[in-house]
């Protein structure tokens, strides 16, 4: 093989840490210009793309054999779960309302603000990103997702919606984008965990749509109840692994932020009885593992 194909990437060993680049540099390129001699150029700058990926993740303590990784792994389906639970209620709000107003749907629909209308496509992409990645398309599906989450955060400066956010929910649309591109891609897409994760989406969605129906004589506008079944899972997730719970408990944390904007906007107007509320909810994620794991022992 010549020179002139191999030359160009052997600088990207270079981005990695140089202990690493010590044990693991030659092997990695050579790999890479065995995989990548014969694809086309688009296809080359691609394979390119994702060994820089890997680097900057190594050199952030973020790839696959560090805790961060593991952790960002577990977070990273129950962060498009909370997101696409926060995305739908909102949706199924405005549903809500368009069916219950007097006036025609299509007068509705044609007066609608364009950034109230542009805030509702960015949900849907969540939405629809979610569903996909979690059910086995992570790839298309969470560029999808992050694609929302990412217009959702740059739409607030550009012309915001009325109703009520402030600067919460783009902030916290940019950190559930963080976590869902911070998950290594080997540890992307475990079956597992996006059934667990699918099936919190749709208890925590579910009972609040048919409450806000007043099919019921429970309110949960308080946004408790989602971030109860996110507690719940982790819970689950920390008896069935027998572990202390703090990994769990630390991975839902990251994953909680669009269930924290979504009670923070629908009830609170107040971040502190929120995150309140979050740290007893995943303290006792910890506490239930460990009163598990003490009934075990005695058995």
């Amino acid at each position: 093989m010549s020179d002139r194909t191999s030359g160009p990437r052997d600088p990207l060993s270079r981005l990695y840490p140089a202990a690493y680049r010590a044990a693991h540099g030659r092997e990695i390129i050579d790999v890479h210009r065995e995989l990548t001699a014969d694809l086309p150029r688009a296809a080359r700058l691609r394979a390119d793309a994702d060994l820089a990926a890997h680097a900057l993740r190594v050199r952030l303590g973020l790839d696959s054999a560090s805790p961060a990784g593991r952790l960002l792994a577990l977070a990273a389906p129950f962060a498009l779960a909370a997101g696409a639970v926060d995305s739908g209620l909102r949706l199924t709000s405005w549903y809500e309302s368009l069916v219950r107003s007097p006036a025609p749907a299509w007068v509705q629909l044609s007066t609608m603000d364009g950034a109230w209308a542009l805030y509702l496509l960015f949900s849907a992409l969540v939405c629809v990103g979610a569903v996909v990645a979690l059910t086995g398309r992570w790839t298309l599906g969470a560029g999808t997702a992050v694609g929302g989450l990412l217009g959702t955060a740059a739409q607030w400066p550009l012309a915001p919606p009325t109703h009520g956010d402030g600067a919460v929910a783009p902030v916290m649309a940019l950190l559930t984008a963080a976590v869902v591109l911070g998950c290594p891609q080997d540890l992307r897409a475990d079956r597992r965990l996006s059934v667990a994760a699918g099936a919190t989406a749709a208890v925590a969605w579910f009972p609040v749509v048919v409450a806000r129906t007043g099919a019921f004589g429970v309110s949960t506008d308080y946004g408790a109840w989602p971030l109860l079944v996110l507690a719940f899972t982790g819970a689950w997730l920390a008896v069935r692994a027998r572990s202390s719970g703090l990994r769990e408990a630390g991975a839902l944390a990251l994953a909680s932020p669009p269930l924290v904007a979504c009670a923070y906007t629908n009830a609170w107007g107040d971040l502190r009885p929120v995150l309140g509320g979050v740290l007893v909810l995943l303290s006792a994620v910890a506490v239930v593992a460990v009163a598990f794991r003490g009934v075990r022992r005695r058995r």
